[in-house]
């Protein structure tokens, strides 16, 4: 054992939450690695995906608008960023492992296509109507993360901070929560500066409860979930801040996210993402290189490459 491993196990033993994951306890990866003298499993992992090329990419991936133009607008990476962000400090107020939150934070969306809800609705219909199988983004993270050989718990909490199964970690489950405190807010702000959004639309019971501005919703939703899952042993928000953030969510959906508004961006979003997947199918590549190159686009390539056919 290196005097580094032994620093760690040490702080990890004083500091951390017994519920917490330790850093040399990960049930390991697909294929085993020497350990690293200076870096922990976890740390290893954060490290291998910021240098990756689909991290990389994210920047180029809108979060909710279609390549806009405008130099303040989210994208995946910012998306990203924020929910690792929020997430550390949860992580950190509750005693759990932060670097294990990390790199799940910066791996969960790795494996998002381009066009935001309407790509991977677009890529999913598409690839169920010819090969009969389904694309989830979260699916394709975890793949992702395969190939990365990243460890265990981050591999499950890429795969699980969506849909309908649960991460085994408490570490898994913050970013999996943090995900929607995330793009909820961020999307707000980002849809009232696109114009499809007035502060005044927004429901104002929820507003009321949770604050009339991006950052004081956001610290109302962390100080409520980290003072609730202190008191219960696991994450989890309290009923009717949980409630009212579902609520907000549900709102987003139905004026955002699948609007009339947006019906324009989406119709092009599905073009675009056809229009690829025809062409690729027609030269003889199958579903997973299909999905693979695809889910791999940036918006502005994908636009590029569909113009040019």
């Amino acid at each position: 054992m290196s005097s580094f491993e032994e620093r760690v196990r040490r702080l990890e033993e004083a500091w951390l939450s017994p519920l917490a994951i330790r850093s040399y306890e990960t049930r390991g990866r697909a294929e085993p690695e020497e350990l690293s003298s200076v870096r922990t499993p976890f740390q290893r992992d954060r490290d291998r995906i910021v240098h990756s090329k689909p991290f990389r990419r994210l920047k180029g991936k809108t979060q909710v608008f279609i390549d806009p133009e405008g130099d303040h607008y989210r994208t995946r990476m910012t998306h990203t960023l924020e929910t690792t962000a929020i997430s550390r400090v949860v992580a950190r107020a509750l005693a759990l492992n932060e670097d294990l939150v990390e790199a799940i934070g910066l791996g969960h969306d790795m494996g998002h296509p381009p066009f935001g809800h309407a790509g991977e609705e677009a890529l999913d219909v598409a690839l169920n109507e010819r090969f009969g199988r389904r694309f989830r983004h979260n699916e394709h993270s975890y793949a992702i993360a395969r190939r990365l050989n990243l460890a265990y718990e981050v591999r499950d909490g890429i795969l699980t901070h969506t849909g309908e199964q649960e991460p085994e970690t408490l570490e898994g489950k913050i970013v999996r929560l943090v995900d929607r405190v995330a793009y909820i807010n961020h999307d707000i702000d980002d849809a009232i500066r696109f114009g499809l959004l007035r502060p005044e639309d927004l429901p104002a019971e929820e507003i009321a409860l949770l604050g009339p501005t991006g950052a004081k919703r956001i610290d109302r939703l962390v100080r409520d979930l980290v003072d609730t899952s202190a008191a219960a042993g696991d994450i989890v928000q309290s009923p009717e801040v949980g409630e009212a953030m579902l609520s907000l969510r549900a709102f987003m959906f139905e004026r955002v996210y699948l609007g009339p508004q947006v019906e324009g961006e989406h119709r092009r979003a599905h073009e675009v993402v056809r229009r690829i997947f025809d062409h690729l199918v027609e030269r003889g590549d199958g579903a997973d290189e299909v999905a693979d190159y695809i889910a791999g686009m940036t918006d502005r390539f994908a636009l590029a490459y569909a113009d040019s056919l």
